[in-house]
Parts: C-alpha cells; sequence; structure tokens
C-alpha cells in the first residue's frame, strides 16, 4: 500500500488587487453560461431602452454571432465607453434604488462581463441624434468612439464567444442545442412583453417573427400554439394597491396538459422572466390531486407587485428575487390558480386519452370553460346494471334514500363535507335534468348519460376522491374520532422508523391513529380512525402504507403536503374496489357526491375519475360524420 507523501506548501503570496480584465471574466463566468446568456441580457437592455421592435440574429448558435437590434431610446456618443465600463449604469443611482428596482437591468456589468470574452460592438443613436456613433471593445481594451451609420435606436454585435478563454467554450452544446436555448428566453421575454415586436433568426433562417400583441393572452397563445386556447382557464387576482399587495394575470392549463418537467410553466414579475420555488410550489398545491405525482402543470403567470415589495438583487443572472412576504405571495398564486381551476371543466375527452380509440380520430375540439351543459344528477327510479357475466339486468323502483345493505358506504358518502357549499375544481352544480339509465360494467365503471353524450366513470378512483374530501374536512374541524383495538395491531419498522414515531406524533394524532413502539423493529397500532373501522380497512397494512408513503415524501411531518399523503392512503384503502358490486343506493350516492365534492373529476393521486365520449365523438367513431 503506497505511503502518503507529505504536502508540499508553495511560498505565501502576496494579496493584490486583480487586473480589470480578470475582474470582468470572474464576473462573466457569473452571468455568462452561455450564448443564451448574452441575448437574455441584451434583450432586457433593450426592453429596458423602450424598444418596441427587437431583431436578434444568430450564427452557429450565437457562438459566433449574436447580433440585437432594437429601436430604443439609444446611447449618446459620450456615454459609449461607460456602457462597456464596470457597474455603469444609467438605472441606480444611490443605495436606496436597490430597494425598489424597477427595470430588468440594473448592475452595470452586462456589456463588460461579455466584452471581457468576447469582440462586441455597438451601434447606437439616440432619438434627436442626426447620426449613429460606434465603439468596439475586446479583451477590456476600448476603441474610440466614431461616427457610423444607423437608424434610431441601439445595435450590438457580439462575436466569436469565449475565444479568449477556450476552457469556457469547450462546454458549449451544439450549435442547434444552444441556439434552442437563446429561443426558450426570447419566447419567454416575449410572453412577458406583448406590446413589443420581436424577430429572431438563426443562421439566416426565422425561427420567430412577432408583431406587438393587443393582448398577453394573444401573445401567449402565439407561442404556446392556438389549438390550446379551449385548454386554457384564465387566471386572475387583485389585491394590489401603491406599495403592498400583488396582482395576477395568467394561463392555467388543464390538468391533461400536464408534463414531465417544469418546462412549460412560464412565471413573470413585474416583465422579469424568473424560477422561483415558492411560486412553483404554489401551483404545485393548486393542482395537488388533478395530476399524478412527478407531472407539472402547464401554466403562465404575470405577477405584478411594488419594486420594494421584492429583492430582485439576489442572483447575479437575476434569475431569482426574494419575495418580502413570501406567505402572500404563496396563498395568492395558491388561491388564483385553484379559483380558475374551480371554474374550469376538468373532464377528459375519452378520445383525448385513448388516441388508439377509433383508428385515431381525433377528439372534438374541447370546449371553452364555462360553455358545456351541467352534468346531470343520479336517476331517482330506475337503474340497469352489467352483471359479471355480461348480462343486463334492471332494478326496480329504487326504495328510501340510505337503505342499502352496505349502510356505512352510504352514510360516508352522505356526510356533510364541510362548510363550502361551492363546488370545486372537476365537479358540477346539481342539475334537475333525469338521468334514465346508469350500468355499472363488470363491477367496476359506471356509465352513465348526459346531455353531451356518455360519461365513463371509475367507481374506485371517484370513491377515493370522495371518502379523501370526506376525511380531509373532518380533519379540517379536528381530530379523526379514534376507535381503540383489542390488541395492538403489530407493523413491522426499520428502526428509522421506529425512531421517527415521537415525531409523527401530531400528524398520528389528528388523523385518529393511536402508535407506540412495540420492539426496536416494531410500531403497534393501537387506535384507528372509526370511519375506517366501518369500512374494514386493516389496521396493520394501512399503518405500514403510511410509514412507507412518509418515508418517499418529501414534505415534513405537520406540513399540509404531509397531512395529503397520509389521506390519500387513508382513502385509497377505504374506498370501494374495481370489482365490487354496486347496489343503486350506493351508485345513486357516489354520483350525487360527485356533483357537490371538491375535484370530483380526478382521484387524490391525480388520475381522472371520468372521461366523457361527447356526441360528435361518438358520430366520428361510427362514421356519421
Amino acid at each position: 500500500m503506497p505511503v502518503p507523501q507529505a504536502t508540499t506548501h508553495a511560498p505565501r503570496a502576496a494579496i493584490a488587487a486583480l487586473p480589470e480584465l480578470v475582474v470582468n471574466q470572474i464576473a462573466a463566468g457569473e452571468v455568462i453560461e452561455r450564448p443564451a446568456s448574452v441575448v437574455k441580457e441584451l434583450v432586457e437592455n433593450a426592453l429596458d431602452a423602450g424598444a418596441s421592435r427587437i431583431d436578434v440574429e444568430l450564427e452557429s448558435g450565437g457562438i459566433d454571432l449574436i447580433r440585437v437590434r432594437d429601436d430604443g431610446f439609444g446611447i449618446p456618443p459620450g456615454e459609449l465607453p461607460l456602457a462597456l465600463a464596470t457597474h455603469a449604469t444609467s438605472k441606480l443611482r444611490e443605495t436606496g434604488d436597490l430597494d425598489r428596482i424597477g427595470t430588468l437591468g440594473f448592475r452595470g456589468e452586462a456589456l463588460a462581463s461579455i466584452a471581457s470574452v468576447a469582440q462586441v460592438s455597438i451601434v447606437s443613436r439616440t432619438r434627436d441624434a442626426q447620426a449613429a456613433h460606434a465603439i468596439d471593445a475586446e479583451q477590456g481594451r476600448l476603441s474610440t468612439v466614431r461616427p457610423a451609420s444607423g437608424a434610431p435606436g441601439t445595435s450590438i454585435t457580439v462575436r466569436t464567444l469565449f475565444h479568449s478563454t477556450p476552457a469556457r467554450r469547450k462546454f458549449l452544446r451544439t450549435p442547434t442545442t444552444e441556439a434552442t436555448r437563446c429561443l426558450d428566453w426570447l419566447t419567454d421575454l416575449a410572453m412577458a412583453h406583448p406590446h413589443v415586436a420581436f424577430r429572431a433568426t438563426t443562421d439566416g433562417r426565422v425561427r420567430l417573427d412577432l408583431a406587438p400583441a393587443d393582448s398577453p393572452r394573444v401573445r401567449a397563445l402565439e407561442l404556446l400554439g392556438p389549438e390550446l386556447e379551449g385548454q386554457l382557464v384564465e387566471v386572475h387576482w387583485d389585491a394590489l394597491d401603491d406599495d403592498r399587495g400583488l396582482a395576477i394575470w395568467g394561463l392555467a392549463g388543464l390538468p391533461s396538459l400536464a408534463r414531465a418537467t417544469a418546462k412549460a410553466q412560464h412565471v413573470f414579475l413585474n416583465g422579469r422572466a424568473l424560477r422561483d420555488k415558492t411560486v412553483q410550489h404554489a401551483m404545485r398545491e393548486a393542482y395537488r390531486g388533478l395530476i399524478e405525482p412527478g407531472r407539472h402543470p402547464t401554466a403562465l403567470l404575470m405577477l405584478e407587485m411594488p419594486p420594494a415589495a421584492v429583492d430582485v438583487n439576489v442572483h447575479p443572472a437575476k434569475l431569482e428575487v426574494r419575495f418580502r412576504d413570501q406567505s402572500m405571495v404563496h396563498r395568492a398564486v395558491y388561491q388564483a390558480v385553484q379559483r380558475a381551476l374551480r371554474s374550469a371543466d376538468l373532464t377528459p375527452g375519452a378520445l383525448d386519452r385513448a388516441p388508439a380509440l377509433g383508428g385515431g380520430v381525433p377528439s372534438a375540439t374541447r370546449s371553452m370553460p364555462g360553455a358545456t351543459e351541467i352534468l346531470p344528477g343520479p336517476p331517482r327510479d330506475a337503474y340497469q346494471t352489467l352483471a359479471p357475466g355480461g348480462a343486463a339486468r334492471v332494478v326496480g323502483e329504487r326504495g328510501a334514500q340510505g337503505v342499502a345493505p352496505y349502510a356505512s358506504f352510504v352514510e360516508a358518502l352522505s356526510a356533510p363535507a364541510g362548510n363550502n357549499d361551492e363546488p370545486g375544481p372537476g365537479a358540477r352544480a346539481w342539475s334537475p335534468r333525469r338521468v334514465e339509465r346508469v350500468l355499472q360494467v363488470h363491477d367496476s365503471y359506471l356509465v352513465v348519460e348526459d346531455a353531451e353524450g356518455i360519461v365513463l366513470i371509475d367507481q374506485h378512483a371517484l370513491h377515493e376522491r370522495v371518502m379523501f374530501e370526506k376525511l380531509l374536512a373532518r380533519v379540517t374541524a379536528g381530530p379523526l374520532e379514534s376507535q381503540g383495538l383489542l390488541a395492538p395491531a403489530p407493523v413491522p419498522a426499520t428502526a428509522q422508523q421506529v425512531d421517527r414515531l415521537a415525531e409523527l406524533g401530531p400528524l398520528l394524532t389528528r388523523i385518529g391513529i393511536e402508535a407506540e413502539p412495540l420492539g426496536p423493529r416494531t410500531i403497534g397500532v393501537r387506535g384507528v380512525p372509526t370511519l375506517l373501522v366501518e369500512r374494514g380497512v386493516d389496521a396493520a397494512e394501512l399503518f405500514a402504507e403510511l410509514l412507507a408513503r412518509l418515508d418517499d415524501s418529501s414534505a415534513t411531518p405537520g406540513e399540509e403536503e404531509a397531512l395529503h399523503e397520509v389521506l390519500d392512503t387513508m382513502a385509497c384503502k377505504s374506498a370501494v374496489k374495481a370489482g365490487d358490486p354496486l347496489t343503486d343506493d350506493e351508485i345513486a350516492e357516489l354520483l350525487e357526491q360527485r356533483e357537490r365534492v371538491e375535484r370530483s373529476g380526478s382521484c387524490p393521486h391525480g388520475r381522472a375519475t371520468t372521461v366523457r365520449l361527447t356526441r360528435k365523438d361518438l358520430d366520428r367513431l361510427f362514421d356519421r360524420r
């Protein structure tokens, strides 16, 4: 085995100020990561200059050339050298200005940093000048200012990015990838500033050409795709005054638009593109139970708040901010998005979910939110059920409500869900129109006719949502009632889970579970919620799954996320299963609760409870187009 050698130390070096070029290259390492960083900084400067039109030209993905032209205020010739100097800016004058930044750029280091790692040329003309002037910079050296030809505004050309720092250049991706990243930033900036015209070319090919838009919605649909119009609902929130509060406008995608990454989320604050965890978390919570875990909603949110209410000077590239009142922002985003989803028809089309159905016939265009007819309630007389053998049977006149053989099922469904009578996302207001037939197919699915066509319902998923909302309402009102077991139900556990039991105590008390260590690797369950006892839930099996869910969750005990994780599991365990035959009373109660509970269009895990085949879909399937 080799013997470690003694470490030798170099002689101590004297402390000295770094050369300006090195300082700028260090700054460039924080601000200028790739061509997209340059595009972002230059376009933001153009927007700050009051531009109404911005043209961006790229060659080799911006590695060889980036040119940004605008028709903004322009730079006077005497200020051109200062534009390329470190920490020189027109946007700040004193320390107090840092507390009320209203511009996209303000640090005064972008152009100096870019010029330290590339060749930069600026041609600019103010709106009242007769001619333009130009200046060049490379490796910290500036040329003299000279007369040039040019329209009012500014044109900045950046060539051979990182040519002086080859170690940085080798980390760049292919020109195609770098161009895509540049266009991603341009797309965000164009969304945030719909009144500005944008045009972008890559190697002579036009990739973006946007005229000034009449509204943020028009610009957003231009970029997201007009085919999504019926799948985006508007978000509104107005609690803004002169020096506090927040206003929000945006578009929230239906759950069917959820993606594997958060790339389809576009968030802006006072025109600045953000990557903010507070806003992302609030959106995720607003969609909780509507999309599957690990999926991310499609959304565009524009936040407006007083500059003094947010610190934008916390990240060199200005990608992150610090809100003075973070909880207020989280609450506003959550409530605004949730309220928008409440107004939407979240029932997906069956053909949208199964494109192969009917030979891949495209589904009908989705109706705009609020335009669809209310889903009617369950029948009050005859039901038709498809027995396991496939034969249809008609159940006769129904008796009084709530006298089904499985009384606890009906009682659990009938119990009030809380004080909020407003239907939640995916739910429908009650309609007096009767449905004559409901079919239970293979003891797993319900088929209901409505004015638009037929609705297909997964009985387990829907009952799971109903049970979740009932449990949540009861927990919100106070701890669940617990019923003691005759003997503790032993649950195998890891040493870490046993140690964590005390930490979980407050959460377990809220949900009506009593548990204590029985040994170094065993936990005894002494009591479970009365409601789950009535549903015949196995205590040991339930608690084992709860432990597993909490281990896998990033939520901290006591947080609402942890409570939701637990209630998800409890609802799943207590819900009817696929293959369980339901009586006519049980079917009626389940369908009625679909009209009443929050988010009945999906189970707590985000899986759809209901899909619709419209009459137009049916006509297409049978070539009646």
